[in-house]
């Protein structure tokens, strides 16, 4: 397979190179590519549960599960979210 880069994505891939943390310029772009696909397939994990979440929601809606919002479930969202960040 060849691979057609712009001068400045091959002065960068070359610098990584140089750098001596990466023995060629595939390693580099192999690296490239994990993190391309890894961030790819968290993106779509992540929309695939959001989008889940609006299903379970709009379920629970239809069926009258609803929560008034007060400051109190502000404050324990707020709670979780800070959980969730020090886990």
């Amino acid at each position: 397979m060849n691979v057609s880069l712009t001068p400045e994505m091959e002065r960068w891939v070359q610098q990584k190179v140089s750098s001596g943390f990466y023995t060629s310029a595939s390693e580099v772009i192999r690296e490239a590519l994990r993190e391309l696909f890894y961030r790819e397939t968290l993106e779509s994990k992540t929309l695939g549960n959001l989008r889940d979440a609006l299903q379970t929601g709009c379920t629970a809606a239809d069926r009258g599960e609803l929560q008034e919002w007060t400051p109190a479930v502000t404050e324990e969202l707020k709670m979780l979210a800070r959980k969730r960040r020090q886990a």
